[in-house]
């Protein structure tokens, strides 16, 4: 993807204005309880930011899927609630995120209010991207801030078609998360580097094509790692691997020799006959794994061979574990590899951007999270980012913002 230009908060001059802020309260939930507050807190600054300088800060969201329906269980009211404790300040709530409801609560506002409204997805045309929906929603507003990097790679009303209607900024945590990935992957300091880890090549085809592009080193980990081992003839037991993708593999290390670029793979593997916690294990090379054994985690040997290709990079991209991290003591190579990677950033020798589905897990089991240059939260946004793909929301932030449309 090349890189885009977008308009920030800086060129934002927000006081007496409605501004309509596309957030992500898409938090985790259980029991009625949310469990982390982690994209709250990191909406927070630009909220902050708008209502500071006298904007009246429209929140919208979606949460789940409710799929066109008003579903009580899937309402945004706890996450306003959460919202304003982190923020120290009252937040509103409106029932609905448009007509009568929303409009009132719109015009109830004072310079520096914040209001969230309901959940988008109770309406269908959010999903469809439906312009009626997107014209109701920019008539609340003058501006439009999206936040959402997470959402972004979703065409839908509040993404992507609002940006059509409205001037339209990026905010604080989107910028952020545009310019680490510029960083990383579009003008990266070299020699680049990424690690890949997961279950399963045939998920992940698309990333590696357009890593093979733009990286010096890729380091394969994880159930993935063991395709690519079988597909060189290397015995790997019963370990969950892809049979089916050995010429796959085969053609991408072709295309990487051929790019010049590295691809490393595990030399050893930690080994057990169960799948389960603390299992008796058995360290072995990757070629004399036992037939009646499963590769669950990256050897030691491998852990010292990563962590000496890691010393030569300047830039890092991850995702992905090395093993099956969330049970003990299959957690160790990807916790030993995160605290290096931790550490070399914290030193100044690397930038580090991490992200996508388990990788953020996997950090904040190592303890690390926070530690790397710039840690994603974003899980199907940040991937397509990676697979060079475009993203909706993104491109409406680029392209749109000079054409608005009337309503």
């Amino acid at each position: 993807m090349a890189t885009l230009s977008f308009k920030t908060l800086d060129a934002l001059q927000p006081k007496g204005r409605k501004v309509l802020l596309r957030a992500d309260l898409n938090v985790p939930v259980r029991d009625g309880q949310i469990t982390d507050l982690t994209r709250i807190e990191r909406l927070a600054p630009t909220i902050r930011e708008l209502a500071d300088k006298g904007a009246r800060v429209i929140v919208v969201s979606h949460f789940d899927r409710p799929k066109g329906q008003r579903v009580p269980a899937m309402s945004l009211e706890p996450m306003a609630a959460a919202l304003g404790k982190t923020l120290g300040r009252p937040v509103r709530f409106a029932e609905d995120c448009i007509g009568p409801v929303a409009e009132q609560a719109v015009a109830a506002m004072q310079d520096g209010d914040v209001l969230v409204l309901e959940n988008t997805r109770f309406h269908a045309g959010e999903e469809k991207n439906d312009p009626d929906l997107s014209k109701a929603l920019a008539a609340l507003a003058d501006d439009y801030v999206n936040d959402a990097f997470s959402a972004a790679h979703r065409a839908h009303a509040s993404t992507e078609g609002v940006a059509r209607f409205l001037p339209s900024f990026a905010g604080r945590l989107m910028e952020a998360e545009l310019n680490a990935l510029n960083i990383a992957l579009e003008n990266p300091a070299r020699p680049v580097g990424a690690i890949v880890g997961g279950a399963k090549i045939s998920t992940k085809l698309d990333l590696i094509g357009n890593l093979l592009d733009k990286v010096d080193i890729l380091i394969i980990g994880g159930a993935m790692a063991n395709t690519f081992l079988a597909a060189k003839g290397v015995g790997v037991g019963k370990s969950l691997q892809e049979a089916d993708m050995h010429d796959t593999a085969r053609a991408i290390m072709e295309k990487a020799a051929s790019k010049g670029c590295e691809i490393i793979l595990p030399v050893d593997a930690v080994t057990a006959t169960e799948f389960r916690a603390d299992p008796p294990t058995k360290t072995v090379p990757v070629d004399a794994v036992p037939a009646d054994a499963m590769i669950l985690d990256a050897g030691p040997e491998t852990v010292r061979l990563l962590t000496e290709k890691i010393v030569g990079l300047k830039t890092l991209v991850w995702n992905g574990p090395l093993g099956a991290f969330e049970l003990h003591p299959f957690d160790n190579a990807t916790n030993l590899l995160a605290a290096e990677v931790a550490r070399r950033t914290q030193a100044g020798q690397l930038t580090s951007v991490a992200g996508g589905g388990d990788t953020v897990s996997a950090l904040r089991h190592a303890g690390v999270a926070d530690e790397m240059s710039y840690t994603s939260t974003a899980g199907g946004a940040f991937l397509e980012w990676l697979e060079g793909k475009t993203l909706p929301g993104i491109q409406a932030l680029s392209e749109l913002s000079e054409r608005i449309l009337p309503l």
